[in-house]
């Protein structure tokens, strides 16, 4: 029976076509990130299980993780995100790191789920994190980087919403407002991150089955539902918006638009899946009506690098997969037309010197273009139609005469014109502007 030519379920072949627009996303990636200060980092894409058991949560952990014990007897795991990577590093050099410390990182990631639009079992994603700040200038500056890599590719801000929310406010929300118990607050946050993927009568319904008869006399769901269905902070009941939850959601999301940001704006159900975040969330939607969803996320996780047993640090990042962005990328319009890298393909004709040959391609290089040669020796048209499934625009014919008289002819593929060149006049049309 014949090999499968597919690649495995939920992973991609990256094709040079494939390859040529991922490295245009991580170059625009690189380059916002770094124009704020932050140093790109790696790790191996191996862990020990116990880094996830730790915090990650139980979803990730139990279901979606590539888990296997190694030939030495040890649990390991292909990563599935990189915050507690990232949380070991620094534990590791704690004393030795200048802070605040800006890192970043594009890693490889696998998580065993359902392949879908947007959400595959192999990514790449982009890890931003600030470490040793503990105020909420973390957050804003965090949310500024998150809007200046979209703006980088050309979107406009009604193109995407970016959502905010906060950890402490929920709990003061579940614990204090509603007077659930750990147990409780822990399993109806769980429903709270999945309230957009489930009708609401089966919402309400699911957290009434975690409540107790007394619970639901002080009607504890319709409580809560009053706190989700409000649209700002100001909205919320009494008893909760003096929280300083509420003040810390709100000053940021003032400073926001005092920055020039005025497409952020309070969530109540923004809950972020991980179980380590301990402040401020936040995500950005896509306003597409193709593609109305979240796009990435992030959130203030103060209690990961302690986990290692050195003093805590102060944290705050956020992760924005490949797929998301390429996806919102495409269906807004703002993906470029990517051309092939080699400038020019050099073809040859005849009985002509290799050597020689290599020699004028080696000078044109020198000059800073990129040249291919056609070492195969096949007829000139069979070389051309070789150019063209490549998408190369300019062919250069060489043969004896022409290394004779240093005079080219040179092809373009697109429009099918033909001129006769010097050497010097090819590096200049080549590497113009």
């Amino acid at each position: 029976m014949a090999l499968s030519t597919q690649p495995y379920k939920g992973a991609r072949d990256f094709f040079p076509e494939d390859k040529r627009l991922q490295k245009y996303l991580f170059s625009k990636l690189r380059q916002t990130v770094e124009s704020f200060g932050y140093e790109e980092y790696d790790a191996p894409i191996l862990e020990p299980l116990e880094l996830y058991l730790a915090k990650s949560g139980e979803e990730i952990v139990n279901e979606q993780t590539y888990s296997f014990t190694d030939r030495g007897g040890r649990e390991v795991v292909i990563r599935p995100e990189m915050t507690p990577t990232v949380s070991r590093m620094v534990a590791a050099r704690r004393q030795e790191l200048g802070y605040p410390l800006r890192w970043y990182s594009i890693p490889n990631l696998w998580r065993y789920e359902r392949p879908q639009r947007g959400r595959l079992r192999e990514h790449w994603q982009l890890n931003v994190d600030m470490f040793g700040v503990a105020s909420n200038a973390a957050e804003l500056e965090m949310i500024t980087i998150v809007d200046a890599i979209y703006k980088n590719y050309d979107a406009t801000p009604d193109m995407y919403t970016i959502l905010l929310n906060s950890r402490p406010l929920i709990n003061d929300v579940l614990l204090g407002f509603l007077a659930l118990s750990e147990a409780q607050a822990h399993a109806v946050g769980k429903l709270i991150d999945r309230i957009h993927k489930m009708e609401r009568n089966d919402f309400i319904a699911k957290v009434d089955a975690v409540l107790t008869p007394e619970q639901r006399a002080a009607e504890a769901v319709e409580k809560l539902l009053s706190v989700l269905d409000c649209q700002t902070t100001q909205d919320l009941p009494t008893e909760v918006k003096t929280k300083p939850s509420v003040v810390e959601l709100e000053q940021v999301l003032t400073q926001l638009q005092a920055s020039g940001i005025a497409n952020a704006r309070y969530d109540a159900s923004l809950m972020r899946g991980f179980d380590y975040y301990t402040g401020i969330v936040f995500e950005v939607a896509d306003t597409h009506p193709e593609n109305n969803r979240s796009m990435m996320g992030g959130g203030r996780y103060d209690g990961l690098v302690g986990l290692f047993g050195v003093d805590p640090v102060p944290t705050v990042g956020f992760g924005l997969g490949d797929a998301t962005l390429a996806n919102f990328l495409e269906l807004h319009g703002l993906l470029p037309a990517l051309t092939v890298e080699t400038d020019l393909y050099l073809t040859t004709v005849g009985e002509v010197d290799a050597g020689l040959v290599q020699a004028l391609a080696a000078r044109l290089r020198a000059a800073g273009c990129a040249v291919a040669v056609d070492i195969s020796d096949r007829k000139l048209g069979d070389q051309l139609k070789t150019a063209s499934k490549k998408g190369i625009t300019y062919c250069l014919v060489v043969g004896p005469e022409e290394l004779a008289s240093q005079s080219y002819s040179l092809k373009n593929l697109e429009t099918g014109d033909s001129q006769s060149v010097s050497e010097a006049e090819l590096i200049k049309q080549l590497t113009k502007a």
